[in-house]
């Protein structure tokens, strides 16, 4: 190489760094991964034989774990977790691994529905027999596990500890650089209330509702919402009605993909970006990436939450 092309090497290698974004260029040292996108029955589904179920038995795929997202903190290695499914033991351990070998300091529930609760089993005498792990509940969810078997249990012999949220009220993570906010919403409340949460960084900020009933029930403004925060992982269960026309809708309510879209379509573009859609149906086409209905969203401003997906807050 002369002289003269290795200059221009330099010069040229000098300007991508110089352009490079901020962000790729330094890692945050409180990241938010997603951890699973997939609704509470997971994928493959239990009983279904369609063809988006059919191939996953023949050949399964190891990045259709059930809706949790996880927060790390570099700096401390140490890491919370939201939502304890049925995929835990995998989720705990990319935690743990990525976490200099630290167990998640608290595990954060949303509601007492299959997909969110239920892997508190794996911390039990029959699996990972667990000393004292945090589990942060609102007061109905609370006591659903204490005064529950096999749950209560997890309580007596010490393998998880309560502790209390409150809606709208902060609650300090990861030695304070994290603040994380329960927000009640409406959905079928059964067995608990369902929360969802705002998380905040040191430097950006996050929305987590994994289910609601419908956008226009809530009490609080999606869009007033989405102002106050970077990233929103929201509710898309199913796409459109066209999808689940086999099943009674009043039993399973949700903000359908197209009606959130179609509520949301007038916000500025930025505004638009910070949506990841997140907590999908088997049925739902947006778990595959190479969909029409993934390239729709896309095309019109959105986005979807993938496993292994990071943000830095």
């Amino acid at each position: 190489m002369t002289f003269g092309r290795k200059v221009t090497w330099i010069l040229a290698l000098l300007w991508c760094v110089m352009w490079t974004p901020a962000m790729a260029q330094t890692k945050s040292e409180v990241e938010l991964v997603v951890l699973g996108n997939v609704q509470d029955g997971g994928s493959p589904h239990i009983g279904c034989v369609r063809p988006c179920c059919r191939n996953l038995f023949l050949r399964p795929r190891t990045e259709r774990r059930v809706v949790s997202l996880g927060v790390m903190h570099w700096g401390q290695g140490s890491s919370v977790m939201f939502e304890a499914t049925p995929d835990l033991p995998s989720q705990w351990a990319y935690l743990q691994e990525k976490s200099s070998g630290k167990q998640p300091s608290v595990i954060f529930l949303t509601h007492a529905h299959m997909g969110h609760y239920s892997g508190l089993m794996h911390l039990g005498r029959e699996a990972l027999g667990a000393r004292g792990v945090r589990v942060a509940a609102m007061p109905r969810m609370a006591e659903f596990l204490k005064t529950n078997g096999p749950w209560s249990q997890l309580v007596d012999l010490g393998n998880i500890e309560l502790i209390p949220l409150e809606d709208d009220v902060p609650q300090l993570a990861l030695e304070g650089t994290v603040v994380v906010t329960p927000l009640l919403v409406p959905h079928r409340d059964e067995f608990s209330e369902t929360v969802g949460y705002r998380i905040v960084g040191p430097n950006h900020s996050a929305l987590f509702v994994p289910d609601i009933d419908k956008w226009t029930t809530w009490h609080r403004s999606l869009t007033e919402e989405l102002a106050r925060v970077d990233f929103a992982f929201v509710d898309a269960t199913f796409f459109d009605a066209a999808e689940v026309n086999h099943r009674d809708m009043s039993e399973i309510p949700h903000p359908f993909v197209v009606e959130t879209m179609e509520a949301l379509d007038g916000l500025p573009v930025t505004e638009k970006a910070k949506v990841h859609f997140i907590h999908m149906n088997h049925t739902n086409p947006l778990l595959d990436p190479e969909s029409g209905a993934s390239q729709t969203v896309e095309k019109r401003g959105f986005h979807v939450a993938r496993e292994g997906m990071t943000f830095g807050l």
